[in-house]
């Protein structure tokens, strides 16, 4: 029996350009303790403050306090469904919210995520929760007083 290199070769290529190249790099950490609604994780150790994080049961988390070893997370609902050693995810993305005319009247979780009843929330306009705020000479000066509780 004779091998026949070109054709060894042929099937080599085709397994090859068969094989789905795709890299998926995740940074993920664990939950070393969680109560009063914080979680503290270590292993994310590029993880920005501000940034929105996935527990291993789906609820989400804000990221607050960065130490060296382990980093403080303000749980964005159920904290009964997160335990120590459960898997925590980066998103990186920073906490942003919809944002537009559709937001009008609607009432939403800390996500942006409607509580209301009404159905999705249909804008693709997103706004970060925290960046600078305007400079007081930019702002629209004060017209009409906000009434905001009753005087005891």
């Amino acid at each position: 029996m004779k091998i026949n290199p070109q054709e060894i070769t042929a099937v080599l290529e085709k397994e090859f350009a068969a094989i789905d190249s795709k890299i998926e790099v995740k940074e993920i950490g664990f939950v070393l303790q969680v109560g009063d609604g914080i979680a503290r994780v270590y292993g994310l150790d590029s993880v920005m403050a501000g940034e929105i994080v996935t527990f291993a049961s789906g609820t989400r988390g804000l990221v607050f306090n960065l130490e060296e070893g382990n980093v403080g997370i303000v749980v964005l609902g159920d904290v009964t469904s997160i335990k120590e050693g459960d898997k925590v995810e980066r998103t990186r993305r920073v906490m942003d919210v919809p944002v537009g005319d559709a937001m009008l009247g609607r009432v939403v979780d800390p996500l942006g995520n409607p509580q209301d009843g009404r159905g999705p929330i249909h804008t693709d306009k997103r706004q970060k929760v925290e960046k600078v705020a305007a400079g007081v000479c930019d702002r629209q000066p004060v017209k009409v007083p906000l009434q905001t509780g009753i005087k005891s």
